[in-house]
């Protein structure tokens, strides 16, 4: 199962697949072309019935139907030789599938992949490179506007993890951000958030989300930050299983709601992200109270 870290930016381009078109346009200096709109296409990169290849994620920029270009998107959080085979195979059936121009960008949470990932790959064929678009720390914009955060909210995430430890305003204009989200969404990556951010940067984050003067739009997102309510944890709990399309029963409905440890909804948040079914967040799925 994908590390909730590996997942993340993978979820910022399926909810906002603008993301990556900005990421080209203004770090990359690339020249799209004058789509209408863009949508997710198929990660499945398969062509031959032995071996199965699938993506993380796929951006298709359209006009009506037909696509102009493609971009797979891809997390990569270490070296991995084996993504310098399978990457061209990614191209190369993409641009099959959707008969267009196909690009790769990479995210890394660290410049030491981030180095390794730039390397061109050679492709045999004289003249024939690989040279992925990779977006390391370096890459990712600061963002200090609350209008630029509103307008994309995963890319002040992003941002934030960044730099938020540089300017506050970098993580006031994240927080702007969060605040148009719907509760499943402001859940999930706000726990992102928590769960990534260090030192100073977390320390600033906490103050902000503590200070009476900022106030959210979504009543679930007020009772996730106040003052760590118990009420609050526990719908953060069944908002994650069911943002990752788990089922969640009445019986594990129940028993979340009615922990009042808030230590244990705290370690069973952090299950949720990892767990195949929504029974798994608990030790000992078959009692019938709060795991100690």
């Amino acid at each position: 199962m994908p590390s909730n870290a590996h997942e993340m930016p993978i979820e910022f381009v399926k909810n906002r697949p603008e993301l990556v078109t900005r990421l080209l346009e203004d770090e990359f200096g690339v020249d799209l072309p004058p789509y209408e709109h863009a949508d997710m296409a198929s990660e499945n990169c398969t062509r031959f019935k032995t071996t199965n290849f699938y993506s993380d994620r796929v951006v298709a920029l359209r006009d009506g139907s037909q696509a102009l270009m493609a971009v797979i998107a891809e997390v990569q959080r270490r070296e991995d030789t084996r993504k310098r085979y399978s990457w061209p195979v990614y191209i190369a059936t993409v641009r099959q599938n959707l008969e267009c121009p196909v690009m790769l960008i990479v995210f890394c949470p660290d410049e030491k992949t981030a180095v390794w990932a730039r390397e061109p790959i050679d492709l045999g064929q004289p003249g024939m490179r690989l040279v992925p678009f990779v977006v390391g720390p370096d890459e990712i914009p600061v963002v200090v506007s609350a209008e630029e955060a509103r307008e994309l909210p995963e890319l002040a995430v992003l941002s934030a993890l960044a730099h938020g430890g540089e300017e506050e305003k970098i993580l006031v204009a994240c927080a702007e951000g969060l605040k148009t989200l719907n509760n499943d969404d402001f859940s999930v990556y706000h726990d992102y958030m928590v769960s990534a951010l260090r030192g100073a940067a977390r320390e600033n984050w906490d103050a902000l989300m503590a200070n009476p003067t900022f106030t959210y739009q979504s009543d679930f997102a007020r009772k996730y930050i106040s003052e760590g309510r118990v009420e609050g944890k526990a719908e953060c709990v069944v908002s994650a299983l069911r943002h990752r399309g788990l089922h969640v029963s009445d019986e594990v409905a129940e028993r979340i709601s009615t922990c009042t440890d808030p230590d244990q909804l705290d370690t069973w948040h952090a299950r949720a992200f990892s767990a195949n079914a929504a029974e798994d967040i608990f030790d000992n799925p078959g009692a019938s109270t709060p795991d100690q």
